[in-house]
């Protein structure tokens, strides 16, 4: 694994800690920082992925536009693309005044975090 891999990959693993932290906390959870973390997680790991095969990639947000670079070099990742339209708001809606998640969206938000994660470790070789 390059250098740079690893890198993206201990972020993203820092950002997954974070939402799930977060998810489990009984009193006042912050739901938005749930949703945000999800998105981070996952992006970090497409970028770990693009990073491993040595592809370039523009700096964003956008979690479809990095599958659709992915998917060239890994074809099963495109079975990630309804998670990561998902999420893809997350990067900054949840952020600032006007859009809030609640509960059940960062539940599916979680849920949609770790089902790409499962994948993106495994296509880096990463124990589970």
């Amino acid at each position: 694994m390059r250098p740079e891999t690893k890198e993206w990959s201990d972020k993203a693993e820092a950002d997954y800690g974070t939402a799930a932290r977060e998810a489990a906390v009984v009193d006042f959870p912050n739901h938005d920082a749930v949703c945000f973390h999800a998105q981070q997680c996952v992006e970090k790991y497409l970028k770990a992925l693009l990073v491993e095969g040595d592809a370039r990639f523009p700096k964003t947000h956008d979690l479809l536009l990095l599958l659709n670079l992915a998917v060239p070099a890994w074809p099963d990742a495109e079975s990630f693309r309804d998670d990561l339209a998902n999420l893809t708001p997350y990067a900054v809606d949840v952020r600032y005044p006007g859009d809030r998640a609640d509960a059940e969206l960062a539940e599916e938000a979680l849920k949609s975090c770790q089902r790409v994660r499962a994948a993106l470790r495994s296509l880096l070789a990463l124990t589970p």
